[in-house]
C-alpha cells in the first residue's frame, strides 16, 4: 500500500509540474484543446463544435427566403465533381444565380437549417462591420492610426500602423501562423481563454503597409478597435447593423474566449449555408441591400481589389487579397470569396451574378499554393452544371 502511494504521489507531483509549465508558459489552453481533439479521436478543430465555447448570438430580424429558381434542384453534379466533394468530406455545397436558388445539396446530418463553423469567414465579417461603422461615423476612414483607439501602439512601427494595415493583413506584427503547432498563437487564440492578453505578448516588428502576411492575430487587434471605436461587442453590432439588413434567416454565433468575453473574431463564426450566401449578395449588390446602402460602396470596391502591397509568399505584387476578401480570376472572370480553414467558401462570380457556397471538413492545399485547389474545383463544378464560359 505504501509503495501504491509512494507512485501514486510521485504521478501528481509530475502532473503539478507540467500544470505549473503550462501555466508559467500560457499554454493552458493545450487543456481544452486535447480534450476536444486527440482525446475524442480528432487531429484539429472541427465545424460543429461551439457547444464547447461561450458564445454571442446574432438573431435576425427581417429574415427572408431565397426565392428558388424555375429548375431547382434539377441541375446535377457531375460525378467526377459529387466524388471529389465528397471525397473532402463536404457538408453543405449551394448555387445562387441572379438571386435565385438553382441548386444545393447537403450531406451527414445536415441541412438548410444547420450552422456550421466557417473558420476565416470571420476575418470577412470584422471587414464588413468597419465597413459599416466608417459609414457611420464610428470611424474616419481605414487610413485614421490604429493608435487613436488603442493607444498602446503608438511607439516605433506601431505608431505608422493604420486600420488598413490590419484589414489588408500588412501590420507588421510578429503573430505566427502555424496552424498545426498546438504551441502557437493560433492554438492559443481558438482554445484559449484570453485573448486580450495573447495579443500583448507580440509586437509590430516591421514596418506596417508593405508585406502582406496572413496573420490571425491582426484581426483580433482589428475587432479590439472595433469594439473601442462602437463601445458594444462587434456581436451585438453585426445583430443592429448587418445580420437583420441582409435578410438572414437563422441564427449566427460567434464563439467566445470566456464567458462574456471577446469573440474570436479571426474564426468561429457560425451560419447556415443560405444565410453566409446573404454576405456575397452584399458586396456582388456593392453593399446595397433593398437599395439601400449598408457598406459603403467605396469600401465594397477597396475590399474586392489587391491591396498595394507585396506578397510574402514570392516578393511579387499582391493579386489575391484585398480588406479581408481572397481574390483570383477564374477563366477570365474576376471572383472574390472568404475563405475559412477546412474550405469554407462563398464564392462570388459578378459577371455571372452568381454565389457558390461551400462548407465542409478539409479542403485540399500544398505548400505554396496560394489558393486552396479545391476552390477551383468548385468554380469548375457550377460552370459545368450551369453550361457557364
Amino acid at each position: 500500500m505504501r509503495r501504491f502511494l509512494k507512485v501514486l504521489g510521485i504521478i501528481a507531483a509530475v502532473f503539478l509540474v507540467i500544470h505549473l509549465v503550462l501555466v508559467a508558459t500560457s499554454n493552458t489552453h493545450l487543456y481544452k484543446g486535447l480534450a476536444n481533439t486527440y482525446f475524442t479521436g480528432k487531429t484539429g478543430p472541427t465545424i460543429d463544435e461551439y457547444q464547447i465555447f461561450y458564445n454571442r448570438h446574432i438573431t435576425p430580424s427581417d429574415p427572408s427566403p431565397w426565392a428558388q429558381a424555375a429548375k431547382y434542384n434539377q441541375h446535377s453534379l457531375a460525378p467526377q465533381y459529387l466524388n471529389y466533394a465528397e471525397s473532402l468530406q463536404s457538408c453543405a455545397f449551394l448555387v445562387i444565380k441572379d438571386d435565385s436558388l438553382q441548386f444545393e445539396k447537403y450531406w451527414e446530418k445536415y441541412t438548410k437549417d444547420s450552422i456550421s463553423n466557417s473558420f476565416s469567414m470571420g476575418k470577412t465579417v470584422v471587414s464588413i462591420l468597419l465597413g459599416i461603422a466608417i459609414k457611420e461615423g464610428k470611424i474616419q476612414s481605414v487610413d485614421q492610426p490604429v493608435s487613436d483607439f488603442l493607444p498602446q501602439y503608438k511607439e516605433g512601427f506601431a505608431g505608422k500602423m493604420t486600420i488598413k494595415n490590419l484589414v489588408t493583413m500588412s501590420s507588421g506584427f510578429n503573430f505566427d501562423e502555424p496552424y498545426k503547432d498546438p504551441f502557437g498563437s493560433p492554438a492559443k487564440a481558438y482554445y484559449g481563454d484570453d485573448l486580450e492578453g495573447l495579443v500583448k505578448d507580440y509586437a509590430v516588428a516591421k514596418e506596417p503597409g508593405k508585406v502582406f502576411e496572413y496573420r490571425s492575430g491582426t484581426t483580433l487587434i482589428l475587432s479590439a478597435l472595433l469594439k473601442k471605436a462602437l463601445g458594444k461587442s462587434i456581436s451585438e453590432y453585426d445583430e443592429e447593423k448587418l445580420w437583420g439588413a441582409i435578410h438572414a434567416e437563422h441564427e449566427a454565433l460567434w464563439n467566445l474566449d470566456h464567458e462574456n468575453g471577446d469573440e474570436k473574431s479571426f474564426s468561429s463564426y457560425y451560419a447556415t449555408a443560405r444565410d453566409f450566401a446573404r454576405i456575397g449578395k452584399l458586396y456582388l449588390d456593392s453593399g446595397r441591400v433593398d437599395g439601400k446602402q449598408i457598406v459603403p460602396e467605396e469600401y465594397v470596391m477597396a475590399s474586392i481589389q489587391p491591396a498595394k502591397l507585396i506578397d510574402e509568399l514570392d516578393q511579387k505584387p499582391l493579386e489575391r487579397y484585398g480588406y479581408a476578401w481572397w481574390l483570383a480570376t477564374y477563366k477570365g472572370h474576376k471572383v472574390f470569396s472568404p475563405i475559412g480553414l477546412n474550405g469554407q467558401y462563398v464564392i462570388c462570380v459578378p459577371d455571372y451574378n452568381l454565389i457558390i457556397v461551400r462548407l465542409g471538413r478539409q479542403r485540399e492545399q500544398e505548400p505554396g499554393d496560394k489558393l486552396p485547389r479545391d476552390f477551383f474545383k468548385y468554380l469548375d463544378a457550377t460552370f459545368d452544371m450551369l453550361k457557364l464560359k
